[in-house]
């Protein structure tokens, strides 16, 4: 089943926009993705450095591996208001379609990343977390309770965040962020007079 299999005599369908791709309307879930994206890549650590950074290094794999680019690598500290604000710089940047972090998802005092991005969500995208995590039980079972990974629009820019592990960080970018970050890209870019 696909996203355009039902819905193709909407109300969208019917406007008389003028769009130059006018003959992928009938495909309008799916007209607007990015075919190419730029991420950007933030690793929440106090110990980790770019040159071991093994769950960045998965994500940066699973994007490029795809025919994607990776513009930004970084890595911030378990600080609430300078990961906010390194977040915050990411999507302001005009060569960053996509935002991933790794770390800081868990449950100690020091993990701080869905509170400080999660405050920047504009709009929160629940699925991702629940798939995140079911997909996660068949390798740490119930542990999986204590994983916080989620998801956003933030200023137009989907923005993940995963655990600090690297086989979560694979998990979650090969099989669910890399295959939905081009859709989700382009609806959340989209023109609002083209919303249909």
């Amino acid at each position: 089943m696909t996203d355009h299999d039902h819905g193709s005599t909407d109300a969208h369908d019917g406007e008389s926009h003028d769009h130059s791709h006018s003959h992928d309307d009938h495909d309008h879930h799916h007209a607007h993705d990015v075919e190419s994206l730029a991420a950007a890549i933030l690793t929440v650590s106090s110990s980790r450095t770019l040159e071991d950074d093994p769950a960045g290094d998965a994500i940066a794999a699973a994007f490029e591996s795809d025919g994607h680019e990776v513009a930004v690598r970084d890595v911030a500290g378990d600080d609430f208001d300078s990961l906010q604000s390194t977040v915050d710089r990411l999507v302001d940047r005009n060569d960053v379609d996509v935002v991933v972090t790794t770390g800081g998802t868990g449950v100690t005092p020091d993990d701080v990343t869905i509170e400080a991005v999660g405050g920047l969500f504009d709009k929160e995208l629940p699925g991702f977390g629940e798939l995140f995590r079911r997909r996660s039980e068949d390798e740490i079972g119930t542990r999986v309770v204590g994983t916080r990974a989620t998801a956003g629009i933030v200023e137009g820019v989907p923005t993940f965040c995963l655990p600090g592990s690297e086989n979560a960080a694979r998990l979650g970018s090969e099989e669910l962020i890399v295959p939905e970050a081009p859709h989700l890209t382009g609806l959340a870019t989209r023109p609002e007079d083209d919303e249909g």
